[in-house]
């Protein structure tokens, strides 16, 4: 892009590839907010899907390969240079795998099938990459000493899968939330209304079409640049681009006791008769007997966990998302089978979400040019967008302002291949 020349650049999504789009545009050196003029379009709020349930782990081994390593950097940078300890809880974090044997409940809440489908299949959430640690094979159980909140009778084994150095985390609403405020400090304008699509002129990108949140009227914004960080709802906007939808759900629990800073990826094995202890006996005959819950405790004294995701129709925004109150019980039911601090606290969310998935037999994401003239994408994170948010953002500033990816080489994740 010529530095010299006026542009308008519009970002579609406020979630935290948007947002960090937005953050590094203002803080490439060719930035020029007289001549630059950058708009984050978002349909409901900032932060309003996954990036505001996500579980916000940070790892060394996550994938793809060519983004983690500059992504997990520039986090830890951030967290220098805007006090993210205090302002979105970045912290370093312990993380293993752990496979134990969960208790029946105790004084739990009778619920019914009728809160969820019994037939309704769980699908993974694919964040055991080929990175992943451990290769699904633990040590003989050797507890940490701090990891004091399991119940030790119950553990079946324990790896570790990275140290204080290969893992972190941070609270992704406070983190998306932050990029934004930053971002709009820094000259971006955030404008609340639902895109409906990129108008082009020809095969170059002329304006984007949207519905104003306020007024409900349709509206148009003028754009030289249009980045598409839309992720479960990118083909909403562009049809043409290969992202599906899986839907997350969540539960934020607030232990008995503080507990210690660990995330854990667990296999937990129930009692054959877990589910009709819960009054749920027809999920007993078809649920699965072995479960697999990830844990992350965080430094508010709170605790989130997730399950699997399952396919169900996307919505049309983020604040449309039903949650099913059956999948977060079991999620609750799953990790207080194995740790008193966990079942004896206080749940304090149940929340669902949709994560963008490449479709077909390609990976994700897809960074970078379209073929389209002023159209840049980045989607298709699934699990791993809190972490490669960083690293998304500077490169899609680079290719605005420098016409290529600088920083990393990622020419296996250019949208082109696929579209």
């Amino acid at each position: 892009m010529d530095g010299k020349t006026t542009k308008d650049i519009v970002i579609i999504g406020g979630g935290i590839i948007g947002c960090t789009t937005a953050y590094y545009l203002t803080r490439h050196a060719a930035y020029n907010p007289r001549l630059h003029r950058i708009t984050l379009l978002e349909a409901t709020k900032i932060a309003g899907g996954a990036s505001g349930k996500a579980g916000g782990l940070l790892a060394l081994w996550a994938y793809p390969s060519c983004i983690v390593p500059l992504s997990y950097r520039l986090h830890a940078e951030l967290a220098a240079e805007h006090n993210g300890r205090e302002r979105w809880g970045y912290r370093h974090v312990n993380c293993g795998q752990l496979s134990a044997i969960g208790r029946r409940p105790k004084n739990i809440t009778i619920t019914s099938a009728e809160n969820g489908d019994p037939n309704q299949t769980s699908v993974s959430l694919q964040k055991k990459g080929k990175g992943f640690p451990g290769g699904g094979r633990k040590k003989a159980a050797s507890i940490p000493d701090d990891l004091d909140w399991v119940v030790r009778e119950n553990l079946v084994s324990y790896g570790a899968m990275g140290d204080l150095e290969h893992t972190a985390q941070v609270h992704p609403y406070f983190f998306t939330t932050s990029m934004a405020d930053l971002a709009e400090a820094g000259g971006v304008k955030i404008v609340i209304g639902r895109a409906t699509g990129i108008n082009q002129d020809g095969n170059t990108v002329q304006s984007v079409s949207y519905i104003d949140r306020q007024t409900d009227m349709p509206t148009t914004l003028s754009a030289d640049v249009v980045l598409l960080t839309a992720g479960p709802w990118t083909r909403s906007v562009y049809p043409p681009a290969p992202i599906s939808a899986l839907r997350a759900h969540s539960v934020t629990i607030r232990p008995s006791r503080p507990v210690s800073a660990y995330a854990l990826f667990t296999d937990i094995t129930l009692p054959a008769d877990f589910d009709q202890t819960l009054g749920n006996a027809s999920r007993s005959r078809r649920g699965p007997k072995s479960v697999s819950p990830e844990i992350y405790a965080r430094p508010n004294n709170e605790v989130y966990a997730c399950g699997e995701g399952d396919i169900v129709l996307l919505p049309d925004s983020s604040d449309r998302v039903e949650v099913d109150e059956k999948r977060c019980q079991d999620i609750v039911d799953y990790v207080g089978s194995i740790s008193d601090e966990l079942r004896d606290g206080e749940v304090t969310a149940r929340q669902a979400c949709f994560l963008p998935n490449v479709s077909g037999a390609a990976s994700g994401p897809l960074i970078g040019e379209t073929g389209v003239k002023g159209l840049l994408m980045a989607t298709g994170h699934t699990c791993w967008g809190i972490q490669n948010a960083p690293a998304t953002g500077k490169l899609m500033s680079e290719f605005v302002f420098d016409g290529r990816a600088r920083s990393a080489n990622i020419k296996e994740l250019d949208p082109r291949r696929v579209l």
